[in-house]
Formats: structure tokens, C-alpha cells, sequence
């Protein structure tokens, strides 16, 4: 185990070296590059905080980009209008989207299915009608000439403490509660668990992350408006979920990664960029309905494994 945490270490401080060497030093990546690889970490981070809501407490929640905007604008106002620091901005953006997401989840977390994903989607669209009428934050304007303090260092550091908290959460008791919810709610209320607790923990949680994701984007892109925030934004983050495998951290990182990367790929084709972009959408999901990794997560170990296996699988497979 200490070996193979010392490698994962090993890995990630390499893999942090490459890049900024690539962006600050050699200056390899182009611009159109850099801001892709910062919507990748962005996106891993949304992707992943919702997938703590949907994939592994089971509620569907179509709210997310409310939270990003709460904490985007947030610690905007705290970095451009109070001249406060880039960290304590973060996190006074984040703790102000899991305040609002403990409002918002005691009443509505009652609700299941349909009803939460419409009651959620509402909450959005308040956010963002709320922005529209503040003239303090810009109205539909917005907010200009935010301080462009999101660098390669904080976007790494933020996208490994959303995982690696997460992670702890999941594999905590508590964790294995909103599992257990997910599973089967009637039978995990039977056997005591208040599911309402669970629920609006990690519902508190997710938009916490959010907002974490959301102070990131704003302090990068210097740039936010309402319109930053629409329901299509948490579209997209529900996209990333399903696509890697409802209950998979890996699948949530691999997805952010891929469809931003396929975002980015199809920004030539203009008009036709999102009717080739829903076109693989659909393909995928129909012949792989689970998601790329379904439930399960991507390891070294796993891969290895399996390779082990076909070898032997084919070593013992009789000759004709």
C-alpha cells in the first residue's frame, strides 16, 4: 500500500512538473490549449461533485450550475470588489454554495425522480433570474475585470482535493450510506439510516465543489455573466456523469476529459458542432447504456489484471 501510494505521488507531482514546464516555462501549449486544459480541470471538478449527488446517492438534480454561479460570483466580489485573497475567495464561494445547498436540499430532497430533477432545475433558473436583477454583481451584464488569479498550481491542487475528498467521502461510512440509499431507499430507511441526513449531506457537499468550480472559472475566464450559468451548463455536467458511469469517480474524470477535449475538437464545424456532438452522445449511450466505466473505477491494478487474464485466457483456450 505505501508503495503504491508513493507511486500515485510520484505520478501526480510528474505529471503537475510536465504541464507547468509546457505552459509557464516552454510555453509548448498554445493558448486554444491552455484553456481547454483549465476547462478540463474545471469540468472534472463539476463532473465530479455531481456524481457524488447522482451517481452514488442517486438523487437527479439538474441544479448544478446554480452552485458554480453562487460561488463564482461570490468570490468575485470578495477578489474585485473587497480586494480579499484568491484562497479565502474560494472558499467563501464554496461555503456560500453549500449554505445554499443545505437550503435548498431540506425541502426539496424529500421529493424523488422527476419531481427533484424539476424542483432543482427551478432553483437554477432562480439563481440566475436573481443575477439578472442585481445590479451590484453587473445584472445581465455581469461581472468584468475579475482578476485572473486561477494559474495551472491552484486548478491542480483544487482538482486533487475535490477528488481525494470525495474519495475519503465514498469510502466512509457515511459514504456507504448514500450508496445504500442509492441501492434501495426504502431498505436503507428499514435498517435506520436517516436517508434525508445522508441525502442533503452530500447534496451540501456536491455544491460545495460546485462553488469551488465555479470561483476557479470565474477567476480564470474574468469574465461572468447569468447567461454563464444556464440550465445548459448543468446539462453538460449530468453529460460528463452518465457518459463516465453513474458511481465512478475514474468514469467522471475520463468524461470531463474526453467531451471537453470533443468540444474543442469540433469548434470548426460551427453550426453543425452540437449536431455531431449529440450524434456521438447518442451512440455511445446506446451501445454502452452503463457509461464507459459503469460502477466501476480505473485502476492499474484492474488493467493489469485483466491483460493477466486474457493472457491466461488464451494460453488455456484448447488448440484445433
Amino acid at each position: 500500500m505505501k508503495q503504491k501510494n508513493l507511486l500515485i505521488g510520484i505520478v501526480l507531482i510528474a505529471l503537475y512538473g510536465l504541464v507547468y514546464y509546457a505552459t509557464e516555462v516552454a510555453e509548448i501549449i498554445d493558448p486554444f490549449q491552455q484553456v481547454n486544459l483549465y476547462l478540463m480541470g474545471i469540468n472534472i471538478i463539476a463532473a465530479v461533485s455531481l456524481n457524488l449527488i447522482v451517481g452514488f446517492t442517486g438523487q437527479l438534480a439538474l441544479g448544478h450550475a446554480g452552485f458554480m454561479a453562487v460561488g463564482a460570483y461570490v468570490s468575485a466580489i470578495l477578489t474585485l470588489k473587497l480586494g480579499q485573497p484568491f484562497i479565502l475567495a474560494v472558499f467563501a464561494g464554496a461555503v456560500a454554495a453549500c449554505l445554499v445547498g443545505i437550503i435548498i436540499g431540506l425541502p426539496t430532497l424529500r421529493l424523488k425522480g422527476d419531481y427533484l430533477a424539476i424542483a432543482t432545475l427551478g432553483f437554477g433558473e432562480i439563481i440566475r433570474g436573481l443575477l439578472v436583477n442585481i445590479d451590484y454583481v453587473g445584472g445581465a451584464a455581469g461581472m468584468n475585470g475579475i482578476p485572473k488569479l486561477t494559474n495551472w498550481t491552484w486548478l491542480y491542487v483544487f482538482t486533487l482535493f475535490t477528488i481525494f475528498m470525495i474519495k475519503n467521502f465514498i469510502n466512509s461510512t457515511h459514504g456507504r450510506a448514500c450508496i445504500a440509499i442509492r441501492d434501495n431507499e426504502i431498505a436503507a430507511e428499514t435498517m435506520g439510516i436517516n436517508t434525508t441526513q445522508y441525502k442533503v449531506m452530500a447534496f451540501s457537499m456536491g455544491a460545495f465543489f460546485a462553488g469551488v468550480a465555479g470561483a476557479l472559472y470565474a477567476h480564470y475566464f474574468f469574465l461572468i455573466q447569468p447567461t454563464t450559468f444556464s440550465f445548459m451548463r448543468s446539462f453538460d455536467a449530468l453529460v460528463m456523469v452518465v457518459f463516465g458511469g453513474l458511481g465512478s469517480l475514474t468514469g467522471s474524470i475520463i468524461a470531463a476529459m474526453a467531451v471537453t477535449g470533443l468540444n474543442a475538437a469540433l469548434i470548426d464545424f460551427g453550426a453543425l458542432r452540437m449536431i455531431i456532438y449529440a450524434v456521438l452522445l447518442i451512440i455511445i449511450m446506446v451501445f454502452r447504456p452503463q457509461g464507459l466505466l459503469g460502477t466501476k473505477e480505473f485502476t492499474l491494478k484492474t488493467l493489469f489484471r485483466e491483460k493477466e487474464g486474457g493472457c491466461e485466457r488464451v494460453k488455456n483456450q484448447p488448440l484445433n
